[in-house]
């Protein structure tokens, strides 16, 4: 057997002989870890949504929101949680920024909370409610980190809900008005742009059978599926708005959750399996915003409660997009079958593990198989990953740190799969870590902490967290650590 100072000593004489200088020499024969490096430029961010941090629900002429009225009433949140306080993000996102140009953030992804803009859903701006983002905004570019921003991660004015919400297709029409305008005063200095996070969660979670989320209604099963259409209507209303009132060319996308499908064992059949249940999982919004049609599987499997909709709206709806960002946090194991589907889902047993939160399956396979699907079934040329992360049972030590290991080996395994993606050639350009501070965990309340950045919710101290540690290392070395 070669011994590896014979093989150096060999890779040196080959490094030679093809005319390498000497220190060229050392670095083409030295053993690297180049191979878990990820791409030059590759984007690294962090995440997080306005009524989860935000905070003063009541100040600078901000109007009520579904999750106001929601989380005030009794019973729908852990401990009767509210979003309230939250983080105070509207009062300390210079000291929030600051913690991000130290980990060496290059983008941090946000939203728009929209009453803030439309305090009534529509009608006149509220410009104090601008301006709070024009601070911020300018801010983050101050700092060298680039803005995301998302125009609706769920805090539906409560005005247009008490006029039907997202069952009504007027809501379509009020988010493109209320986008359009926030393009046209931000895009200036904002490039990229994305509509709508996650469908299912403030359609299905909060207008179906169970409404654990704002604004807990419970719809027939034909109402949820037209209410689904709505949605997918205002998107496509959106991305036109956003062009149409933009003040320069700007990228736009999306923010969905995405129902990954991975092959429970990676040979050809099972691989294909994944790739129809894929397009057949993500049938009432990623595959119609991306193909234009819904699935003659999904209509059919609807029968009488399929959704009513035109060739126009359709149009509409799959207006071209410039990124996809996908919001990854498990994936269904799936296996061939002899059905109709032609796969069949693997369910979890009773000691697959999951992180602190009971719905978060571990599966790093996750960013491996759904940015690579996505890419070889829709030919999306630029994923971003635009929240992946963990709840975790976070303590102070009493020395004052956090030290979330569990969170650091959900990373480092996750971004593994991650950079095996890249290295594959799936065009995934960045990655937004969820969370960057502790916050409001919707119906969770403050009972599960994802962030990165540990918050003392009494005292609203901020402190970074053995996870933040390693983000900040993986960021600056831009590979795995």
């Amino acid at each position: 057997m070669i011994s590896r100072r014979q093989l150096f000593k060999t890779s040196v004489a080959i490094a030679g002989a093809i005319g390498l200088r000497p220190a060229q020499q050392l670095v083409a024969a030295t053993p690297s870890c180049a191979t878990h490096n990820f791409p030059s430029g590759f984007l690294w961010g962090s995440a997080t949504a306005s009524y989860q941090v935000e905070g003063a629900v009541n100040e600078d002429g901000r109007g009520q929101s579904i999750w106001d009225t929601f989380s005030h009433a009794r019973g729908h949140t852990f401990q009767e949680n509210t979003g309230d306080t939250a983080d105070d993000f509207y009062h300390r996102y210079k000291e929030d920024v600051a913690l991000m140009k130290s980990l060496g953030l290059r983008a941090f992804r946000f939203s728009i909370a929209w009453p803030r803009i439309f305090p009534n859903g529509t009608g006149a701006p509220n410009p104090k409610g601008l301006e709070f983002y024009d601070r911020l905004v300018d801010e983050l570019l101050a700092s060298g980190i680039q803005p995301f921003c998302t125009l609706f991660h769920w805090d539906l004015p409560q005005t247009l809900e008490d006029k039907g919400g997202w069952a009504s297709r007027e809501t379509a029409y009020a988010f493109a008005e209320y986008a359009g305008y926030v393009a046209s005063r931000l895009s200036d200095r904002i490039q990229h742009w994305m509509t709508i996070n996650e469908f299912a969660s403030f359609i299905d979670n909060s207008y179906g059978a169970t409404s654990t989320m704002a604004p807990g209604r419970h719809l027939s099963r034909a109402e949820l599926m037209q209410t689904r259409h709505y949605a997918v209507l205002a998107h496509g209303l959106a991305v036109q708005a956003v062009r149409g009132s933009a003040k320069r060319p700007v990228q736009i996308g999306i923010a969905e959750s995405i129902s990954g499908a991975a092959p429970a064992i990676e040979t050809p059949e099972h691989i294909a399996a994944a790739e129809r249940a894929m397009r057949l999982l993500n049938a009432p919004y990623t595959t119609v915003i991306l193909e234009g049609k819904y699935p003659q599987e999904y209509l059919d499997s609807l029968g009488s409660d399929a959704p009513r909709f035109t060739a126009e709206e359709l149009k509409i709806i799959s207006s071209p997009l410039d990124f996809y960002g996908a919001n990854i946090y498990s994936t269904s194991q799936v296996l061939a079958a002899d059905n109709a589907q032609g796969y069949v889902k693997v369910p979890h047993s009773s000691s697959y593990p999951h992180m602190l939160s009971n719905w978060l399956y571990i599966a790093p396979e996750a960013l491996y198989w759904t940015p690579k699907l996505m890419a070889k079934i829709w030919g999306i040329k630029n994923i971003y990953i635009t929240e992946n992360g963990c709840s975790a049972a976070d303590a102070l030590t009493p020395g004052g740190k956090v030290l979330d290991t569990e969170r650091v080996f959900y990373l480092r395994a996750y971004l593994s799969q991650l950079q095996r993606a890249v290295a594959d050639g799936v065009p995934v350009k960045g990655y937004f870590l969820w969370s960057l501070l502790d916050n409001f965990e919707w119906a969770r309340g403050y009972s599960e902490r994802f962030g990165i950045v540990y918050v003392d919710y009494r005292t609203l101290k901020r402190t970074p967290k053995l996870s933040a540690e390693f983000y900040r290392q993986t960021i600056l070395k831009n590979a795995l650590v």
